[in-house]
């Protein structure tokens, strides 16, 4: 058995970029960190640097509490109070020498020590350390931002006790949400080794002159399954001088270009330029022109074979189709992406354990969907490949990269065990074993349509018959963008009513009866869990979230109120507990008046429970590969504690005309000031009818299904109004809200 102890507390030593906000991460997972520099005015500033970033290190503002800072002179020897010490200083062998020769001497018997180190050999860092020191050191590679990209790399020494790796290979998963790679200890080790080499074969192509740097992010990007910050943007944000610093690791030799934009000091967003650049003046985004070293207007990449590739939704078949294109693109890839995926083929035993391995960093660290060896499944012995797949070989693997763990993606591994109980287009019914059915969205977005609601009734029905508990989540990186507006927009241009009622009411029932359903049911957001999405999570026995959940309920942004049951959700968890003779509701209802008026996202799920979309009882998952696995233990949690199905609410405490006055003065008032428009205030007010009661004349208790119907009844309304649906018009065409 693995001893799986937690740390205390863990010291991080230097608050540069990536220190300041490991140590963020960490008391992000609830740890004390101690974030050491070489003043304590620099680690300070480094801590408040760390807190002014977008996107935000911290779940939540609170969070900084649990960094503390000081000096390496005056505060090293609180070090004998950590569990764990991470070095991330300056990328010089001879200073972490020095600083570590330093910590050897406070630090106490068998604490672990470990660099951050980009590529330089972990082994070499250790030498003349005592054997304690190096029992108990390795390296632990962390992808900038710390809290958004999933891998960490790990990599032990010869010296390295197996227990050490194992104990931070498992808080690393549970308690960072790491996706933990072993790599050799070899220069740059596996993630950055082989994304520096794809990027020096795309900076050929550049240096060629046959391709732009608007074509080249144009197909590095999504096309081939990678994130939209494709090769030049993503530079620009790691720093153009890391990179040249990477490639001098591995004695990669960089066109001039590299040199020139370090020389310049343009080495991308910190410096306020690189391969772009903001005007400040028209805050239009510019392109460098390598041939002149000047700045010109972005150019849109007209390549037609990428716009046709659109239509292609598996990704391996869209590689393959532009890999072989004879265009300007196919040529590109054949030129850089060929290369690359041979070089990996060769280097792969030398700096990795298994091909698994290579793929998952590419995959955690550069957002890749395919990794080199899935890649190289998808093309095939091509003629440029064919060295590649030698003995006849045509695949390295049967089927895509297995999960890291048996606890990992155990949605995908039931599935490939062909555990689907039912499916239609929007959804589907997995068995996960144990008695636990999962519904699992696989709409675009996963967006909410009829397919969708009847699934989840089906899995009401089929878990309250045949299984034991319910799990409501996916694989996807995002729960439900909510619900499909489409559907909305075009039963109301046509005036059916009838069926947008229909459609609302079957929503509300659906809700509701995952709230009142014979099994537990847990639902598992991650991402974007907006609108119905998150309707369907307020209305769960318990929530399992991921801890990167970004909970709201949007639809003011459309012109719309939530209509399946979420504003009546909201108003029972403000007055929760109120006697019925409460003397002042208006706190309370206003509370949830904001968080639906002004469309709040969470930004963490540990926002979302402050916004209240989470509460005491629900938890989070840090590891999003893990969460689908704690949200079935979870629902098997719940089964033992002896669950029963709730009793229908006795009523809910509304506030009548007397709150409704206060919520829609408040409406007035902004509206006068400017600060919303005339259709922001027709849907303020018709957001406040419904969380006050209605034309009651006084505060009351009223059922669930009277806030459902008013709930209804405002939706439909507001379908009518002309300008909400020009609002969804926006956003469907634009994807962007519309202030009309």
């Amino acid at each position: 058995m693995i001893a799986h102890a937690g740390f205390r507390a863990i010291a991080v030593l230097g608050a540069g970029t990536m220190g300041a906000q490991i140590a963020a991460h960490l008391a992000n997972a609830g740890v004390p960190a101690l974030l050491l520099d070489v003043t304590a005015d620099a680690a300070r500033d480094g801590l408040k640097r760390a807190r002014a970033l977008k996107p935000d290190p911290f779940f939540t503002p609170d969070a900084a509490a649990l960094v503390a800072t000081g000096a390496f002179d005056t505060d090293l020897a609180r070090l004998s109070e950590v569990d764990w010490i991470i070095e991330a200083i300056v990328e010089q062998m001879d200073i972490k020498r020095a600083l570590l020769e330093r910590v050897e001497a406070v630090r106490r018997p068998a604490t672990i020590v470990s660099s951050n180190t980009s590529g330089i050999p972990i082994a070499a860092l250790a030498e003349g350390r005592s054997d304690d020191f190096r029992r108990h050191w390795l390296g632990t590679h962390f992808f900038n931002p710390p809290r958004y990209l999933h891998l960490l790399e790990i990599i032990p020494t010869d010296d390295t006790d197996k227990a050490v790796v194992e104990r931070i290979t498992w808080f690393a998963d549970h308690r960072l949400g790491k996706g933990v790679v072993v790599a050799k200890d070899t220069p740059n080790f596996i993630a950055n080794h082989l994304g520096v080499y794809g990027v020096a074969q795309v900076l050929r192509a550049l240096e060629s002159g046959q391709y732009t740097i608007e074509e080249i992010d144009a197909i590095t990007g999504p096309a081939l399954g990678r994130p939209n910050s494709a090769t030049f943007r993503t530079m620009d944000i790691a720093g153009i001088d890391v990179l040249a610093h990477v490639a001098t690791n591995l004695n990669l030799e960089l066109p001039p270009l590299i040199g020139a934009l370090v020389e310049r000091g343009w080495v991308g967003e910190k410096a306020g330029q690189g391969f772009y650049k903001r005007d400040k003046a028209t805050k239009e985004i510019l392109t460098l022109d390598p041939a002149t070293m000047t700045y010109r207007p972005k150019q849109p990449a007209r390549l037609p074979s990428l716009e046709a590739a659109r239509s292609i939704e598996d990704t391996a078949a869209r590689i393959k189709t532009l890999f072989l294109g004879q265009d300007k693109v196919g040529r590109f890839l054949r030129e850089t992406l060929a290369p690359t995926l041979a070089y990996t083929a060769r280097v792969a035993p030398d700096i990795a354990y298994s091909i698994d391995d290579v793929d998952r960093a590419m995959q955690w660290g550069f957002g890749w969907e395919l990794g080199p060896f899935e890649t190289l499944d998808a093309l095939g012995p091509h003629d440029t490949l064919r060295d590649v797949f030698t003995a006849g070989r045509t695949r390295f693997r049967d089927g895509g990269v297995p999960p890291a763990a048996p606890d990992l993606l155990i949605l995908k591994s039931a599935k490939d065990r062909q555990r689907v109980v039912r499916r239609n287009a929007g959804a589907s019914l997995v068995d996960l074993g144990d008695g636990v059915l999962a519904v699992e969205f696989h709409s675009k977005m996963n967006s909410i349509g009829g397919d969708t609601v009847q699934m989840l009734n089906a899995g009401v029905k089929e878990a309250a018959t045949n299984f034991a508990a319910l799990v409501v989540g996916n694989d996807a990186p995002n729960f439900s963008g909510g619900a499909n507006l489409m559907l909305v927009l075009l039963e109301a241009q046509e005036g059916n009513w009838d069926e947008i009622d229909l459609m609302i009411r079957a929503f509300q029932n659906s809700t509701q009866a995952l709230r009142y359903a014979d099994v537990p049911v847990v639902v598992a957001p991650a991402g974007l869990t907006l609108g119905g999405g998150c309707e369907i999570a307020l209305h769960a026995d318990r929530i399992q979230a991921a801890a990167e959940s970004y909970i709201g309920l949007v639809e003011v942004g459309v012109g719309l109120i939530p209509g399946g049951g979420g504003t009546k959700e909201m108003l029972a968890r403000a007055v929760e507990g109120l006697p019925a003779t409460h003397a002042d509701l208006l706190p309370f209802v206003q509370r949830a008046f904001e968080t639906i008026g002004f469309a709040m996202v969470s930004t963490s799920a540990a926002d979302a429970r402050r916004l209240g979309f989470l509460d005491e009882a629900d938890r989070v998952t840090m590891n999003r590969e893990r969460l689908l696995a704690d949200a079935k233990a979870h629902a098997l949690e719940r089964l033992r504690e002896g669950y029963q199905r709730p009793p229908l609410r006795a009523g809910i405490l509304v506030g009548g005309e007397g709150v409704m006055a206060a919520l829609t003065l408040g409406v007035h008032l902004a509206w006068r000031a400017g600060r919303i428009g005339d259709h922001d205030a027709v849907v303020g007010r018709a957001l406040a009818r419904v969380l006050t009661g209605g034309s009651l004349p006084h505060q009351t208790m009223v059922s669930e299904q009277y806030l459902l119907d008013l709930e209804r009844e405002a939706f439909l309304k507001l379908c009518g109004e002309r300008k909400t649906l020009e609002r969804i018009q926006h956003t469907l065409k634009t994807g962007k809200p519309l202030r009309n």
